[in-house]
């Protein structure tokens, strides 16, 4: 049967599962959408940049676990794609980009808008390759979409335009998404894991993403281990709930307790992460690891045994061999430390009732409180991190999504879109910083196209709060931070969408309820406090040093108001 590229394209799109595509439509793409309009299968969600538009696609993917899809017009279309595209394979989330291309006529000879896009998309993908002859197609799709779904993450099919418009005689498959497969160890390396548990006095479990679908068997391992479990960020949602074990988080939005139980083991079993800072990795410990990814075996630090397959197969095949332990010291301790880290940091999250400063920590604490119990939410890269997982409370239903590894600003909102894509019945709540939100501000109107009844909540201090406590950590004076926000509330008004402001701690719950109550999207500004400081797990003198720097020179600058701005924003709660 005789049929046109384009039409092949979407067909394949079709029988793979595909419910949407994101994008900006453009002349390179008219055969694909077109098609689309036709046979009105799949939705096009019309975004307004196409960063976005990947951003958003790897939302639903994250979500989903299935293939989603965006696309980009010829050469500045495109381009735009590859941020959010980074974003979705450092993820490991599969996606699909279809990146519409020039005419195949004028590649190579620098016509109006010519780029190389199977060159320019390489670093951000498994695989991407040119279709120059509607015959190509076949393959390369085929092999596009299995790519991205079986190894975790984005192909980019780049499709001139003229292209899409041939003809193709060719007919769509039966098959074309494999399954995914069980990795586990062999029996022997899981004896040689078991005697390195057995074996050792103080373990601890640091467990990231790749702990998804384990909790009951990661639960079982720590009970029989007396074993204290620390998550990475991107293993909160999976890890953190109904855990008995969990004595919370590490790293540079971690806090004291997760620190400790990591530093004071003799044994650390990472499973499922790859937790990129090398610093909080304990220096006398041998360590084990098991991940799906050999790339990630011992990729931070030394290891005494390193195992691949997935952390359910593997604790599975595991617990049978683990002898049960009496001594709980190492995990009292921890959960010790866990409960004392807990009590500092909710005394943060409080708000007197003649309190003018509204907290940080007290928005995440009432939205957390207030949210759906199957939730969606999304938080930028920058201070609204640290507050999502120190304040957000997850409970097996609720999901989180963020920028974990490739750290983009102005993903939150972003990726929000997606999720109400895929979700469109869940609550979906951005927690968007000052910055992030006004970056990608544009998109904010496909809310008004599209309908997702999406809640952004705005975090407007004034400045890109965590680059300016980086600054200051260094002993550097902030500089080029201060952002000059308009009234967001009073702009999302004008676009048509709900918006509310807060500039008083006393009215934020309320605030916050008739925010999620709304049918429709809504934007919460929320005028909360520039100076607030967020410390990391363990401060080393080298930071005080440099923070005392800082104010020494603030002082010599003429900005002894912002120390007392610090003062009372911190110590008078």
């Amino acid at each position: 049967m005789s049929r046109t590229a384009a039409e092949f394209l979407v067909e394949t799109l079709e029988k793979t599962g595909v419910k949407r595509v994101y994008g900006v439509v453009g002349d390179s793409l008219n055969g694909f959408t077109d098609v689309m309009r036709r046979r009105k299968s799949i939705d096009w969600v019309h975004m307004r940049h196409e960063e976005a538009a990947a951003f958003a696609a790897g939302a639903e993917a994250h979500l989903t676990g299935s293939l989603a899809v965006c696309a980009g017009s010829c050469g500045p279309g495109n381009l735009h794609l590859i941020n959010g595209l980074f974003d979705c394979q450092r993820n490991g989330v599969p996606v699909l980009a279809i990146a519409a291309h020039i005419p195949s006529s004028e590649i190579g000879i620098d016509y109006f808008q010519a780029t190389h896009p199977e060159n320019l998309f390489k670093d951000c993908s498994h695989y991407v390759e040119l279709v120059s002859n509607p015959n190509q197609l076949p393959q390369i799709l085929k092999r596009a979409i299995r790519v991205a779904v079986a190894k975790r993450g984005v192909a980019v099919v780049v499709l001139p335009g003229d292209v899409a418009l041939m003809d193709l005689n060719a007919e769509v498959p039966e098959w074309i998404v494999p399954s995914a497969p069980i990795l586990r160890p062999s029996a022997e390396e899981i004896g040689r894991l078991a005697d390195f548990l057995n074996q050792a006095s103080r373990v601890t479990l640091f467990c990231g993403a790749g702990c998804a679908g384990a909790h009951s068997q990661l639960i079982e391992l720590a009970r029989k281990l007396k074993a204290p479990i620390v998550h990475a960020f991107r293993g909160k949602e999976f890890v953190e709930y109904d855990n008995p074990y969990d004595v919370g988080m590490t790293g540079l939005v971690g806090f004291a307790s997760g620190y400790a139980a990591m530093k004071n083991c003799d044994a650390l079993l990472l499973l499922g992460t790859d937790f990129p800072y090398r610093a909080f990795y304990p220096e006398g410990a041998k360590i084990a690891q098991v991940d799906v990814r050999p790339e990630a075996l011992g990729n931070r630090c030394s290891l005494h045994l390193g195992l691949l397959g997935t952390v359910e197969g593997t604790l599975e095949a595991l617990l049978p061999a683990i002898r049960e332990k009496t001594d709980s010291s190492h995990l009292d301790d921890a959960l010790a430390d866990y409960r004392k880290a807990r009590k500092d940091l909710d005394a943060l999250a409080e708000s007197g009732p003649n309190s003018t400063i509204i907290h940080p920590q007290y928005v995440m604490r009432l939205v957390s409180e207030l949210a759906a119990d199957d939730a969606v939410f999304t938080c930028d890269v920058g201070t609204p991190i640290i507050w999502t997982a120190r304040y957000l409370k997850v409970n097996g239903r609720r999901r989180i999504i963020g920028s974990f590894n490739h750290g983009s600003m102005a993903n939150g909102m972003l990726q929000a879109i997606g999720a109400q894509a895929a979700y469109p019945q869940r609550q979906v709540i951005s927690m968007s910083g000052d910055g992030g939100f006004s970056m990608m501000m544009g998109d904010f109107i496909t809310l008004i196209q599209t309908g997702f009844p999406v809640k952004v909540v705005v975090l407007n201090n004034g400045t890109l709060g965590f680059v300016e406590m980086e600054m200051k950590a260094s002993g550097f004076l902030d500089t080029g931070c201060d952002l000059k926000n308009p009234n967001f509330a009073l702009m999302a008004e004008a676009m048509g969408i709900r918006g509310i402001r807060v500039e008083k701690p006393q009215e934020l719950r309320s605030a916050l309820g008739t925010a999620l109550a709304h049918d429709g999207p809504v934007l919460v500004d929320v005028v909360s406090a520039r100076q607030e400081l967020a410390m990391p797990p363990k401060t080393t003198l080298d930071q005080a040093y440099h923070f005392g720097m800082f104010m020494m020179k603030a002082v010599l600058d003429g900005r002894a108001s912002q120390l007392i701005d610090l003062a009372n924003v911190n110590l008078k709660r």
